[in-house]
């Protein structure tokens, strides 16, 4: 019999051996199985299922009460209750041994001799001649030990290989790991923690809401693998934090249940040994060498922590103490007394060394104090400053913190540390902290210049993760506060309330803030204030159509940017040099940008260098590096709290999916992308989603449809279009308005695009302009176009344009008759679609190659030659033993897209199923 769908997440092994054995006792074969886990892994939830898939059994259960663990017994007369009244047709021994049980008459003397024990396994097989019984027993380790003994005696005679025909008995046991069962002969079946991938399932069956990815893999990674703590968790959250709208609390909430069944072990350990787990608790860097002086200190033997390792809560070796689970830890230290918590922070105070430890040692003398200390606060933030410099900024914002709760007297001091830690959380990629310190240190911000700083942090925060007009509106409010007192900072803030337009697709306003910047400009402004001002006033004439005066300021900007140990302006030199069309020096940049970022340890950087150095990818042709690149910063996105960026990664992914034909896939992704942009008036992502499903649209042959996404997107307002990627998209444009009919409108879009193309001296941007004047051109006049674009695009690098325009033009030489040379364009607009993987295109060139009267194959190649990029992906990882669920979550897709794929993998790679997959590729 086939399991039946369950809720059980990660648990199909279980599932399997439970229904196996219900399978066996039907047939007359009985069996036993023990559940071993730590609390909150399902095991009383396996029982439920092993419950709920016999309803053709006799069902007897209970579960072990600690208060009755010292009844004798206690435990066997709630399971047996329910038959009582068959114990007379028992032989008159048994039968009045199982009378005094259910009597409450019973003593562990009752257990000698095996009567009583062998009284169950006679009573349980009466029962399984009128059909098969299933007993379970939940917490059997909190049983009465006579009980225990007796349900142990049955199962053990339940083994499948001796049992006699017609004992159709399961008996279902569960325990901790620590129970000091299995009694000899009882099969145990021993449950892990659950992989990321099954935690995240849990997340989305419990949860009320459709969950945010980011926030998904957040409550994953916290529940460290129990699915009673991935259920807490989510309890624990409203619906809109849940769904990304509202930021996730700081530190997440406890797991009260869970806790409270780690405790109850944690109480019944001797008194030196939660001692010794205190002072652990109370420090994550405890290695063995500091352990053993603490027990020193506290005057206990280290002998005193063997019973927590005999229970299975911790484990000690050289690297020091580790708690079985991240919750463990918490209730210990949050449930220990306050003077404990600071005598415990006192003692590893002492022992640490001011000159190798300062951060740690100033951290524990915190701890242990309670009032204010203005000399504290001093050690704490020198300790914080030397952590950052070392890229150590969750430490640093934590002892930042603590050290403006230590502040005494001085607003000043206690403003400059919480902006202190703000920033360095906001590093970290813990954005809905950075925003509570923001809140708790503007009341206390002394003056004009404070208050700027605070309030261009947030606005940082918000064009990451909220939304582009709010943080507009922060950054200005902060640049206009800056300008008489620190100028330089003021063009910092103007220069990101200038992206947040961009973001936003209001030119309008990156005008008006560009203009308010531009006097600002000196003499003595620092080179960073000159590449942000000349970047400015570049995009500036961009957006005012005058692309000649763009020119200076963009090599300005690439040449003044390198020399800026600063991920932001190597992002400014990328895109100066892609709008130059210096290819190659955008990609370095961008990679540069990326690298920098991560020695830096400033994970907030990382999702947004990604995204530039995604597009260098794309804009020159990489499909498949802008495509790993993409896929990496909408993990590193998601996982730092910056939705924002998570959209612009996601519409990335669309159109380079579109390119590849992905349909499903790139509709998917559009869509999430759009919802999202529109939330929160992010115009640039909403403008790449429209421009992927307009692109996927012409490769399918719906011309207008993609012709009226792109007129759409050239009159769409801030929020939901871009100027810059309207103007891009125009070769698209033309191409899909020419083919239906609509030339004229073909003509007015290109007048965008033809200057901008012309001043870059870009051989790929020169390229498509010619192509879209052999769109636009009849006869002997368009063949000369097209002739010229292929020229220009030979000395460009974008292979995928290239083989587009040999497309068009093998097109039009068919239409003309002229088959030898529409052929010859043809064939090597193939070879370019089939080595790239646009399988769509690659089948309209071969249906255009039929009709010159050639027939055209697919190239051999080497077995997953005739996947698409995101295909390879997939079947690799198939082939690696990956469920569809897994696949799904690696690649931010749906299981149901990962199954589509697979179906297509397979019947391109003529195997039948996952093994062959695995045997076919390397």
């Amino acid at each position: 019999m086939t399991p039946l769908p369950s809720p059980l997440h990660g648990r199909d092994s279980a599932l399997l051996s439970l229904t196996s054995m219900l399978d066996a006792a039907r047939a007359g074969r009985g069996g036993a199985l023990l559940l071993r886990a730590e609390p909150g892994f399902g095991k009383t939830a396996l029982l439920a299922y092993a419950m709920g898939e016999a309803p053709d059994f006799q069902l007897l259960h209970g579960c072990g009460i600690e208060a009755e663990a010292e009844l004798p017994y206690a435990g066997l007369h709630r399971v047996l209750q329910p038959v009582a009244r068959r114990v007379p047709e028992l032989a008159p021994r048994q039968a009045e041994a199982l009378r005094r049980v259910l009597d409450g008459e019973a003593d562990e003397s009752d257990g000698r001799a095996c009567l009583l024990p062998a009284a169950l396994f006679a009573l349980l097989a009466l029962l399984a001649r009128e059909g098969p019984v299933l007993v379970c027993v939940d917490d059997a380790d909190l049983l009465d030990p006579p009980s225990r003994e007796a349900l142990a005696f049955a199962a053990r005679r339940l083994d499948p290989a001796r049992a006699v025909t017609g004992d159709a008995v399961v008996i279902l046991l569960t325990s901790r790991p620590d129970d000091g069962l299995p009694p000899p002969g009882l099969p145990v079946l021993a449950l892990s923690a659950l992989d990321d991938t099954a935690c995240a399932a849990v997340v989305d069956q419990v949860a009320p809401v459709a969950v945010a990815e980011g926030v998904r893999l957040r409550l994953a990674a916290a529940a460290a693998g129990n699915p009673q703590a991935v259920t807490e968790l989510v309890a624990a959250l409203t619906p809109d934090q849940l769904r990304g709208v509202c930021p996730l609390p700081e530190p997440l909430p406890p797991c009260t249940g869970l806790q409270h069944a780690f405790l109850r072990r944690v109480r019944a350990l001797p008194d030196p040994t939660r001692r010794l787990l205190l002072i652990a608790a109370a420090e994550e860097e405890l290695d063995a060498n500091l352990l053993m002086r603490a027990a020193d200190a506290a005057g206990v033997d280290l002998a005193a922590l063997e019973p927590a390792e005999s229970a299975g809560l911790v484990r000690v070796d050289p690297a020091g103490v580790e708690f079985r689970h991240p919750q463990l830890r918490a209730a210990i230290y949050r449930t220990a007394p306050l003077a404990r918590r600071r005598a415990a922070h006192a003692l590893l105070a002492g022992l640490l060394d001011a000159s190798r430890q300062p951060l740690r040692r100033a951290w524990h003398r915190a701890a242990a104090g309670l009032a204010p200390d203005h000399e504290l606060a001093e050690e704490l933030e020198s300790a914080a400053a030397s952590a950052r410099r070392r890229g150590g900024f969750a430490t640093a914002s934590a002892a930042y913190e603590r050290a403006a709760e230590l502040s005494t007297g001085d607003d000043g001091a206690k403003a400059r540390r919480l902006a202190a830690a703000a920033r360095d959380a906001w590093h970290a990629g813990r954005s809905a902290h950075a925003r509570d310190l923001l809140d708790r240190a503007l009341p206390v911000a002394p003056g004009a210049a404070a208050r700027g700083e605070l309030e261009l942090l947030r606005g940082d925060i918000d064009l990451r993760d909220g939304r582009a007009v709010d943080a507009y509106e922060a950054l200005l409010t902060a640049a206009h506060r800056l300008v008489p007192i620190d100028p330089e900072l003021a063009i910092r803030a103007m220069m990101r309330a200038g992206e947040a337009g961009v973001y936003a697709g209001d030119h309008h306003r990156f005008l008006q803030v560009a203009a308010q910047a531009a006097p600002l400009r000196a003499a003595g402004c620092s080179p960073q204030a000159t590449v942000m001002l000349d970047y400015l006033e570049a995009l500036s004439a961009i957006f005012l159509g005058r692309f000649g005066a763009a020119l200076a300021p963009l090599r300005a900007v690439l040449d003044g940017a390198p020399r800026i140990d600063d991920p932001s302006a190597l992002i400014w030199a990328s895109i100066a040099a892609l709008i130059l069309g210096d290819n190659a020096q955008g990609r370095v940049m961008a990679a540069r940008a990326v690298a920098l970022a991560r020695g830096r340890g400033a994970l907030t950087m990382v999702p947004k260098a990604l995204e530039f150095s995604a597009y260098a990818e794309f804009w020159t042709g990489r499909h498949a590096a802008a495509t790993a690149n993409a896929l990496e910063g909408l993990r590193a996105a998601t996982e730092t709290g910056q939705g924002n960026g998570a959209c612009h990664h996601l519409a990335a992914l669309a159109l380079l999916d579109a390119i590849h034909g992905d349909e499903q896939t790139c509709r998917l992704r559009a869509r999430t992308a759009l919802d999202r942009a529109g939330l929160y008036g992010l115009g640039l992502p909403a403008a790449l989603s429209t421009w992927a499903l307009a692109f996927l649209d012409l490769s399918l042959g719906r011309h207008a449809d993609a012709a009226g996404r792109l007129r759409g997107l050239a009159r769409a307002g801030p929020g939901q279009g871009h100027m810059a990627v309207a103007a891009l998209s125009v070769p698209t444009y033309v191409e899909a308005a020419v083919r239906t009919g609509a030339a004229d409108a073909a003509r007015a879009a290109f007048t965008t695009f033809e200057p901008w193309a012309d001043s870059t001296s870009s051989p790929d941007n020169l390229a498509l302009a010619a192509r879209c004047r052999a769109l636009l051109s009849e006869g002997g006049q368009a063949e000369e176009h097209f002739r010229a674009a292929l020229d220009l695009h030979a000395m460009g690098e974008r292979a995928f344009e290239r083989a587009r325009t040999e497309l068009l033009y093998g097109s039009l030489l068919r239409r003309r008759r002229k088959r030898t040379e529409a052929r010859v364009e043809l064939r090597s607009a193939l070879e370019s679609f089939e080595r790239l993987h646009a399988d769509r295109w690659a089948a309209w060139t071969r249906a255009e190659l039929r009709a010159t009267g050639e027939s055209a194959r697919p190239r051999l190649a080497e077995p997953d030659g005739e996947l698409t990029p995101q295909q390879r992906q997939i079947a690799r990882l198939a082939a690696q033993g990956a469920t569809n669920r897994e696949i799904a979550a690696q690649l931010f897709l749906s299981p149901r897209t990962v199954e589509h794929h697979l179906g297509n993998i397979f019947a391109k790679l003529s195997v039948r199923s996952r093994v062959e997959l695995a045997n076919l590729l390397p």
